[in-house]
């Protein structure tokens, strides 16, 4: 089987066929480690996460790269505001570090497998050394210049070598107003050149540089860094790349020119996928609005992480997703209904083929997954699945069926659903035995109470015809 996926540089629905039958290359870009990263930012994540998780189903191997970007204006001007005592470049490694390590915490508490990415730093000294070697390149070939701050890219050059700048979105004046790409505005030749390298200003960090005889001492712009990491672990062309819907312009834009000018093969990615906005009133969530929120704020109001991914899920990717608390909450108690089930596992030991259909709801959600990641199709399909189970006594569920099916959702879906419901222990089987045994005796006083403990313990326990059902508060 294979995966298909809306290709913003198509405009189309492509079927996903790899450069190397052998292996699916994604790159996707990740964040700019000055802060916490708030959910908006987060759903990216999880959209490619869920994507490597549906290749990773219907190919033989993925690669799957993901940036921190630790060098820019956010990074450099933060790191001498929380360390104004260190070196400028000790400053931004401490900052970059702090923040990229709290990601990390971020993208475990989401579901992302943070195991099976390759990240990269913009920092490191071989991403440095080819940025330089890239920067180059360009200015040999005359699609760079050098400025009094810096260098950048001629984009005039490149349209009159034949290639099209505006591959992914049309070129427009709001979209190259001076408000849209303020953070590359230096002494450039035309509003719409970028800037590849800016020379040192005072108390940043800053790296060697030479270039036709003139010294260059400075940093990378920022569109440069995922141009030479992609290339760096993934080679020229890749598969997918991956990002919000707002990095298509400039930023990925920026990369398609600075990667393939001077090339006979016009490509630098041949599938780029992009997600929607988080909303919040129907505006985007952002930092620079002020109607952001974090993970910290989502557990401040007692909602699990893995409900926002429940709630990003429940949308299609190439649609907005509307958050409030109010929604995230029923995300959660959407999340905590599926757990419950999960945890029917526990309490049947019934084994006879084809009670769930498991394997028919198995194959149906990675049907729907692989269509252009319709992962609210493949929800609907995992409530079904789980109305027709909840139909049946719990001791005529097929405890190996529902493992199966359990085991699948995680895989596709990173929900995490076996891993958040251990079983319970035998000392809190016995005392729900007791509790049976009091209701039969009719003491009601003493089912009361041992249904009080329970609760204490965090196991709350149904009453059903076919007996006593627990599921966790």
């Amino acid at each position: 089987m294979t995966v298909t996926l809306h290709n913003t540089l198509t405009k189309n629905i492509d079927e996903v066929s790899p450069l190397n039958p052998e292996q699916v290359t994604i790159y996707s870009c990740g964040p700019t480690v000055y802060d916490h990263v708030h959910i908006g930012n987060l759903s990216a994540f999880i959209v490619a996460d869920v994507l490597r998780r549906a290749l990773a189903e219907n190919y033989p191997s993925v690669k799957h790269v993901m940036n921190f970007t630790d060098i820019d204006d956010k990074t450099i001007r933060r790191s001498r505001e929380e360390f104004p005592d260190d070196r400028p470049a000790d400053a931004l490694k401490n900052l970059t570090s702090k923040y990229g390590d709290q990601f990390l915490s971020d993208m475990r508490a989401i579901g992302n497998d943070i195991d099976a990415l390759t990240f990269i730093k913009a920092a490191d000294d071989s991403t440095i050394e080819g940025m330089r070697q890239l920067i180059t390149e360009l200015h040999e070939k005359g699609f760079a210049y050098i400025s009094d701050d810096g260098v950048y890219f001629n984009i005039d050059a490149y349209k009159k070598s034949g290639k099209k700048y505006g591959q992914l979105v049309e070129i427009t004046e709001d979209n190259t107003s001076s408000e849209r790409i303020h953070n590359d505005e230096y002494d450039k030749e035309s509003a719409h050149d970028f800037a590849l390298w800016k020379k040192r200003k005072d108390d940043e960090p800053s790296w060697d540089f030479a270039l036709d005889g003139h010294d260059l001492h400075g940093r990378p712009g920022w569109h440069i860094e995922c141009s030479v990491m992609s290339r760096l672990e993934l080679g020229q062309p890749f598969d997918i790349h991956t990002g919000g819907i707002d990095l298509a312009f400039p930023h990925h834009e920026n990369e398609i020119a600075q990667s393939t000018a001077g090339h006979d093969d016009p490509t630098y990615a041949t599938t780029f996928v992009h997600n929607e906005h988080i909303l919040v009133d129907g505006k985007k969530m952002s930092k620079s609005e002020q109607n952001f929120f974090t993970l910290a704020d989502l557990l401040a109001n007692t909602i699990d992480p893995l409900a926002f991914r429940l709630l990003v899920l429940q949308s299609h990717y190439r649609k907005p997703t509307n958050f409030s608390i109010d929604n995230a909450q029923a995300a959660h108690n959407r999340l905590q209904h599926w757990r419950a089930i999960a945890a029917l596992r526990h309490q049947t030991t019934y084994s006879h083929n084809g009670e769930l259909s498991s394997l028919q709801s198995i194959d149906t959600i990675r049907d729907a997954i692989s269509d252009d990641l319709n992962t609210p199709e493949a929800l609907r399909i995992i409530d079904e699945t789980f109305s027709n189970l909840e139909a049946h006594s719990v001791a005529t569920i097929d405890q190996q069926a529902l493992v199966d099916l359990l085991s699948a959702i995680d895989k596709m879906l990173g929900l995490q659903l076996l891993q958040t419901t251990p079983d319970i222990s035998d000392e809190q089987k016995s005392l729900i035995k007791e509790r049976e045994h009091a209701r039969q005796s009719k003491d009601w006083s003493r089912s009361d109470e041992l249904r009080a403990t329970l609760d204490s313990q965090g196991i709350v326990v149904r009453d059903t015809p076919d007996g006593s059902v627990w599921e966790y508060a």
